[in-house]
């Protein structure tokens, strides 16, 4: 056992300043490493309160055992990225950073040298450990629900998996679905035919899809039904055999609609099905599908939940902060449960019980 005594001075001891120095194998550019004019350099800086001198190649870490400790390997882990051939930019240092002090055994070199996809010359990888999980989830189970904020790649990373799965010949065909609900907006009220009306929704799979495979062959594939995009709507009445089928913003479907999708799975297919529970648009009262499907299928086996947050975010830095602002604003604004009047009784003397609308206000 630990003397209790002796923790203010092992506290102390930790603070002392210590010095770290690093080798940079010679068969590395040390601009590859630090980035042209120090960039990478210096995101490393601000990230540490530790001194950190460069010398030819090697690297002068002084600071508090912690703080040097993490800093080394975090060089540590930039050379096996650069080992692996990747080219390294200020994203790759802050999400391998974020991983180590997440204080998970996976090494971030591992995550982010994951390859799904190679398509005209650029690699689609996770890069977050969260995004690893859930590509890894998706590999291993037959049902899996990306949960969270935009920009988490949870639509984008599916998309891959999918093309993937394709292209191995895994699955015959890819079937895409989206609901047709969107703030403010009826389809009736649209112009144009069901085609027009429909497509501005399925839009954005359209675009991931061609990020991925060559535009010249998407009108071949979606004419021969390889590849399906539809409202989910179509889906009905359906199943759905040896297919890779994804439900993207799946908050705006009814828990009706979840189960009737849910019910298309057919033999050899998978589905992933995706969506941010901060934001449905369904109208108000209404409950959304994704919110209680959690409940209702806890527990099942080849069923997994992957839940992405602000961390995972992969797109402007902004995104991660704007999503942690409405989520505090959510929180301090969020209507308190009004009680019932105190020994109030119905029209049999049981106790009268409230309905709240979707606001917390009493209808």
């Amino acid at each position: 056992m630990t003397d209790p005594a002796a923790r203010p001075d092992q506290r102390a001891a930790s603070r002392r300043p210590v010095t770290t120095r690093i080798v940079v194998p010679g068969t590395h550019s040390m601009v590859a490493l630090l980035g042209q004019q120090d960039e990478l350099l210096r995101v490393v800086e601000k990230a540490f309160s530790a001194d950190i001198h460069v010398r030819g190649n090697e690297i002068t870490i002084t600071g508090d055992v912690e703080e040097s400790a993490l800093a080394a390997k975090l060089f540590e882990e930039l050379v096996a990225l650069l080992d692996s051939g990747t080219v390294l930019t200020p994203g790759h240092v802050q999400q391998a950073l974020a991983m180590l002090r997440s204080g998970e055994p996976d090494r971030p070199a591992d995550v982010l040298t994951l390859n799904i996809l190679s398509s005209r010359g650029r690699t689609i990888r996770p890069k977050t450990l969260n995004q690893k999980r859930y590509v890894d989830a998706i590999d291993e189970h037959t049902i899996v629900f990306g949960i969270g904020p935009a920009g988490t790649g949870k639509t984008y990373l599916a998309m891959a998996k999918a093309v993937q799965a394709l292209q191995a010949k895994k699955v015959n065909r890819i079937i895409l679905t989206r609901p047709a609900v969107e703030a403010g907006e009826r389809l009736g009220f649209l112009p144009g035919t069901l085609y027009e009306k429909i497509d501005p929704y399925l839009r954005p799979l359209y675009d991931a899809l061609h990020d991925m495979i060559d535009p010249d062959s998407i009108p071949r594939l979606m004419q021969a039904g390889t590849i399906e995009v539809a409202p989910l709507a179509y889906m009905r009445g359906r199943t759905l055999n040896d297919a890779f089928i994804i439900l993207d913003e799946a908050q705006n479907t009814s828990p009706e609609q979840m189960k009737m999708f849910l019910t298309r799975l057919g033999f050899g297919s998978k589905i992933v099905i995706t969506g941010d529970v901060t934001q449905v648009d369904l109208p108000s009262g209404s409950r959304s599908g994704l919110r209680v499907v959690r409940e209702i299928l806890d527990g099942l086996d080849d069923v997994h939940f992957t839940t992405l947050t602000s961390t995972d975010v992969v797109r402007h830095r902004l995104v991660g902060e704007i999503v942690d602002a409405y989520a505090r604003w959510d929180t301090e604004t969020a209507p308190r449960p009004h009680p019932g009047p105190v020994g109030s009784r119905g029209a049999r003397g049981e106790p009268r019980r409230e309905t709240l609308d979707a606001r917390g206000e009493r209808r």
